[in-house]
């Protein structure tokens, strides 16, 4: 396998079964998809493929082409063992939660980073960047704000603001928000149930009604944002922004404020080596920032006729060139 080369380089992506994806909605299928197109070298790789031997980081590579048709959408060549930086990329896409295996998984792509191998996203930046509260390293770009697993704090809080919304740090899909209204009778049993009655981490906001005109999804690139955001609009009686719990999508241009939050938050991507992020913003607050396994590609893809994995790619390939000059 040949690596350094804008003209013929080797991704690899760790991903869930392949199998069980959805090729209209996931973004990893887009970049393998671009990445094919390329006419570079492809290849699959699943969590339990990568392991530590003799100070080197190996994974089983498995090679594989894509096509985008739902009824049969890949084929898997024969896989071999590799060091995993005789790849020129690899692409970490496992989605959460963000566990020790996980954790476990960064430290492996870690030292293949120090071997050569361009690890798209960092990983030591992937386990700075919890998605809930890495937002706080942004003064003036979210709501009111209290991380801590006491109850009582958590309580007084509610009581200055009002209305808030709670969620673990370690939820994804909208899993486990929950909203506090005024004077609500469940305000306790909430509290109870995710903080574990005072034994986990929390994170409490002030709720935004502008939830209900979407939650949007916007995509950083390198730093740099596509210029249209998919908003994620609630289901009827639903208060969660989420696909997976049922919102409806479409696509919006980014808003003044929107384009200022990417310029605020967007040079400490870049610096921090998380070159494919997507920003969650709810009015004219940053509510999340994803930096695990990041979607919307396709949907964004299909409503604007464009070819967003693309530019991530121009990017990787700017990133690959640089490396050996």
């Amino acid at each position: 396998m040949r690596k350094n080369s804008t003209q013929h380089l080797s991704f690899g992506f760790v991903m869930d079964p392949i199998s069980d994806i959805n090729i209209k909605k996931d973004s990893t299928f887009a970049m393998m998809l671009e990445v094919q197109r390329r006419n570079h070298d492809l290849f699959y790789i699943t969590q339990s493929d990568i392991f530590l031997e003799n100070h080197i980081v190996y994974a089983n590579v498995t090679p594989i082409k894509v096509v985008d048709n739902s009824d049969k959408w890949y084929e898997l060549g024969k896989p071999s063992v590799i060091p995993l930086h005789d790849l020129s990329c690899v692409s970490m896409r496992i989605d959460p939660p963000f566990d020790m295996e996980y954790i476990y998984s960064t430290y492996l792509l870690e030292l293949a980073e120090k071997k050569g191998c361009l690890i798209i996203n960092k990983p030591s930046s992937i386990r700075s960047a919890n998605e809930k509260l890495f937002t706080a390293q942004f003064p003036g770009c979210g709501p009111e704000t209290l991380v801590s697993s006491d109850m009582e704090r958590i309580k007084a809080f509610h009581e200055k603001l009002k209305h808030i919304v709670v969620k673990p740090l370690d939820g994804m899909g909208g899993s486990m928000v929950f909203q506090i209204r005024e004077n609500d009778a469940n305000r306790s049993v909430i509290l109870e149930t995710i903080t574990q009655h005072g034994n986990q981490t929390v994170m409490a906001q002030r709720f935004l009604p502008e939830f209900k005109q979407g939650d949007k999804r916007i995509l950083m690139i390198n730093g740099k944002p596509f210029p249209h955001g998919l908003s994620r609009i609630p289901a009827k009686g639903e208060s969660r922004g989420n696909l997976a719990a049922g919102a409806t999508s479409e696509g919006r241009d980014l808003t003044e404020r929107e384009i200022e939050i990417c310029n605020i938050v967007g040079p400490t991507l870049k610096e921090m080596g998380l070159m494919f992020v997507g920003l969650d913003v709810i009015g004219d607050y940053l509510t999340e920032i994803n930096v695990t396994s990041p979607t919307c590609i396709r949907e964004l893809d299909t409503i604007y006729s464009a070819n967003i994995a693309g530019l991530l790619i121009d990017e990787i390939e700017q990133e690959l060139t640089g490396k050996t000059k």
